[in-house]
């Protein structure tokens, strides 16, 4: 057994190995009308094949709380009933292989009302079914983007109760994880970095005031979440200003190892680590395995769970992390568009008898 596929607990879900899909958007759904935001044949197939592929958890998209939290008009939504009963399908074929289906909760914030990125990804306007988005601060994200609206504190607290009820509706349509995005520019990295937050009153200036809304909006997904099952984080370790010797003040990856442990200590059970996003025109050093440094900082000095994203192409690599210490999970995005069935060839490749569906078994 190689550390890679050694099966994972967290709480009373054990997953059936390290190998974890993260959230991809796919851009996919109907923009307006009665099926705005819901789950289509794409989005099935799409989860689906990671699924019969192998993988341990298998997180969806991005999937907004709220019609304005879509980072483009063709996002999957999770804020009426007729989204969370689509997801049904897609969480039960999960499930019956073997895989944990998860959900990541989200709200683009400034960074909302934007095009596909094969049409640019630049923002749209009425005219493209795009609307005004709402921030911390009326900033915005890069030249030629929407200057968002400044949420006012009982805005917040919407935004807040849209993630709780969003989480019901995930519990009720069968998903088994919840994550909450923190990370990418979006809404609650928004909050946190001084870069995009230059509020005065409780939500803005000190650290505890910018992760003020980080821990609301846990606080909320764990109340309607069962104690038994996992709450995942995603976060943006840095802003990359500091490390790129940019004076302007950004979030720190110091800041992120608190955050994580005030996580914690609110029913997070796992980060998951990335970073970036939040800073338009920033050099990040991007390079294979780039972004394991912030889970295994978070790991040990936070002595939280952690998972490492970014550029893990190779079993051999993705081994390497999990045996090292340096996460608990690898979450894999492009390669696992590349290649669906990644776990399976990299059990192989690892001398692991890959768990193969039945009807694929003789291929194998």
């Amino acid at each position: 057994m190689t550390a890679l596929f050694e099966p994972y607990r967290l709480r009373s879900l054990t997953f059936p190995n390290r190998v974890w899909v993260a959230p991809m958007c796919q851009y996919s759904a109907e923009p307006v009308g009665p099926d705005a935001g819901v789950p289509t044949d794409w989005h099935f197939t799409h989860l689906a094949s990671r699924a019969v592929g192998g993988a341990g958890l298998i997180l969806t998209e991005a999937t907004a709380v709220s019609p304005e939290g879509r980072i483009s008009p063709q996002d999957l939504g999770i804020w009426n009933d007729r989204q969370a009963e689509a997801f049904a399908r897609i969480t039960t074929f999960i499930r019956s292989q073997g895989g944990v289906p998860g959900i990541q909760l989200a709200h683009a914030g400034r960074k909302a009302s934007t095009a596909e990125p094969w049409r640019g990804g630049g923002p749209v306007g009425p005219d493209q079914h795009g609307w005004v988005p709402v921030g911390p601060s009326p900033i915005a994200f890069a030249e030629g983007h929407h200057v968002p609206h400044e949420l006012s504190r009982d805005e917040i607290a919407g935004v807040v109760d849209d993630f709780r009820a969003a989480a019901g509706r995930a519990l009720a349509a069968g998903f088994q994880v919840v994550e909450v995005h923190g990370a990418h520019g979006y809404l609650v990295h928004e909050f946190l970095s001084p870069h995009s937050n230059r509020r005065t009153d409780a939500y803005g200036g000190s650290f505890d005031n910018r992760i003020r809304f980080a821990i609301e909006v846990t606080d909320a997904v764990r109340s309607v979440w069962p104690a038994d099952l996992p709450v995942l984080f995603r976060v943006s370790a840095t802003d990359w200003l500091a490390e790129a010797g940019d004076q302007r003040a950004g979030w720190t990856a110091e800041e992120t190892v608190e955050l994580a442990r005030r996580l914690h200590d609110h029913g997070v059970d796992l980060i998951d680590t990335s970073s970036g996003g939040n800073v338009a025109d920033v050099r990040i050093p991007i390079e294979p395995g780039y972004q394991v440094q912030f889970a295994r900082r978070i790991r040990e000095q936070a002595g939280v769970a952690s998972g490492a994203v970014g550029l893990i192409t190779e079993p051999v690599q993705a081994e390497k992390i999990v045996a090292d210490g340096d996460a608990d999970v690898v979450l894999l995005a492009r390669e696992l568009l590349r290649d669906p069935y990644w776990p399976l060839h990299a059990a192989r490749e690892l001398g692991v008898e890959p768990a193969v569906p039945d009807q694929y078994a003789r291929a194998f």
